[in-house]
């Protein structure tokens, strides 16, 4: 199980994923080959971006549960967007808590409540309580973008062991990426605690 730290935003789970390969090698492998219709345009490669967004898609849950990358139980996703020039960017949303807000609403105003069953080594997932009342759900976006040398151009337009490494390795610099941001997060957050 992946260790989630303040300076973690999304885990690479390798061991849970060669563990519990369908087809012997990678469970991730076998999800990239279940999902190809995202991963060709026409049967032609995708663009570096265009990847860089299928394989972290398919790598995340709701795709892959639990996730090859696994994204801190405090965050509401961390998904990788198309931006301009077809690049890239991540994008982060964060749930705040009326107590994160520099002028806190109305106090019958309902908020994000703990889950009881979500937290996972001390960070804990923030859910939507029943509305019997107004609720004010605050949720801050942060997009950072992707450096282009971080991209991989896939060499193939269809699944198997060379698309297989190629996702993986794009996918490690992506989380590699929101790592490096994730005081940008704990800000906003308070640390996901």
């Amino acid at each position: 199980m992946p260790q989630f730290t303040d300076g973690t935003l999304a885990v690479v789970d390798d061991v849970h994923d060669r563990e519990r390969a369908s087809n012997g090698d990678s469970r991730y492998g076998a999800y990239l080959a279940r999902n190809k219709r995202l991963l060709h345009e026409d049967g032609q490669p995708l663009t570096a971006a265009e990847f860089a967004c299928s394989a972290w898609q398919i790598a995340t849950s709701p795709v892959m549960s639990p996730g090859y990358v696994r994204i801190r139980p405090d965050l509401h996703a961390v998904t990788v967007v198309p931006a301009a020039h077809n690049e890239v960017a991540l994008r982060v949303e964060v749930p705040l808590r009326h107590s994160a807000l520099a002028h806190r609403p109305d106090h019958r105003l309902g908020d994000w409540q703990p889950d009881p069953w979500g937290t996972e080594r001390g960070f804990g997932r923030l859910i939507e309580p029943y509305a019997d009342k107004a609720l004010l759900l605050a949720t801050a976006t942060l997009l950072l973008p992707v450096p282009d040398h971080l991209l991989i151009e896939p060499g193939t337009a269809e699944p198997g062991p060379i698309m297989t490494i190629e996702a993986k390795s794009v996918v490690e610099e992506l989380a590699v990426w929101a790592n490096a941001h994730a005081h940008l997060v704990n800000d906003l957050s308070g640390g996901g605690r």
